[in-house]
């Protein structure tokens, strides 16, 4: 009986709801963003689109760790990456203006494509060394005035909830630009919805917002030290289950 309601909810309120939200959500961003600047237009909107998502997929929120940021200050934020939630729960409860790196594939979505470029996101072009080296100078020309950049370093999304290998491209940012990395560790989007799956779980989602790791003072050569213990805070914090 309880499989069969959640069924029923998740393709009869959940989605054509979410589908209505995502549309003015995308709509808002591309049309206010362009003509007042995207650091409110290309933040907020998407922040409670976030919010309502989680809600509306009846997730039980839990975030801390704010206190160790500076609402105005600008950071790295890193994190694991267990699901498609990921985004929603660290866009909707990190309360600090983030812009993205995210995959080019996603730049073909119809509306939320042309609203994630309105909104500032940056599309990661991996076709060459020259490639990728202009997505990391459009990133650095995002973090200004108390924005800063949101990465998952394993690049994909866990196909088993554990962590995978970090890649260097996150700190190569923090180190170039001198500002802190953040490590995020998120618990639970793998349960709500698994990777190659459609199917919706309501369950508890869990942000964990651990203190900056400074990189002032670093030498390139330190990076991949850097890299190893922000995944060690991260995984540190994991719910057990997902623990190696």
């Amino acid at each position: 009986m309880k499989a069969i309601f959640s069924f029923l909810y998740q393709w009869l309120i959940f989605v054509p709801i979410f589908v209505v939200l995502t549309i003015i959500t995308a709509l808002t961003v591309m049309i206010f963003a362009p003509v007042f600047g995207s650091r409110f237009w290309g933040y907020y909107p998407p922040k409670w689109w976030s919010r309502f998502t989680c809600w509306l997929a009846l997730c039980r929120i839990k975030s801390s760790g704010h206190e160790n940021l500076n609402p105005r200050g600008s950071y790295i934020f890193v994190a694991n990456h267990q699901g498609a939630f990921d985004i929603f729960l660290t866009y909707g409860f990190l309360n600090q203006n983030i812009k993205w790196i995210q995959k080019a594939s996603l730049r073909k979505i119809p509306l939320v494509g042309y609203a994630s470029k309105m909104a500032g996101h940056v599309f990661v072009d991996n076709s060459s060394p020259a490639a990728r080296a202009n997505t990391i100078k459009e990133a650095k020309e995002e973090i200004v005035d108390g924005v800063s950049i949101m990465l998952f370093p394993e690049g994909a999304r866990s196909h088993t909830g554990k962590l995978s290998r970090f890649k260097r491209g996150a700190y190569q940012i923090a180190y170039d630009l001198k500002l802190p990395i953040v490590p995020l560790t998120l618990n639970g989007p793998f349960d709500v919805l698994k990777r190659g799956t459609l199917s919706l779980k309501p369950s508890r989602l869990e942000l964990i917002i651990h203190k900056p790791i400074p990189t002032e003072g670093l030498i390139e050569a330190d990076i991949p030290a850097l890299i190893d213990k922000s995944r060690e805070i991260i995984h540190s914090a994991l719910w057990e289950r997902f623990k190696d």
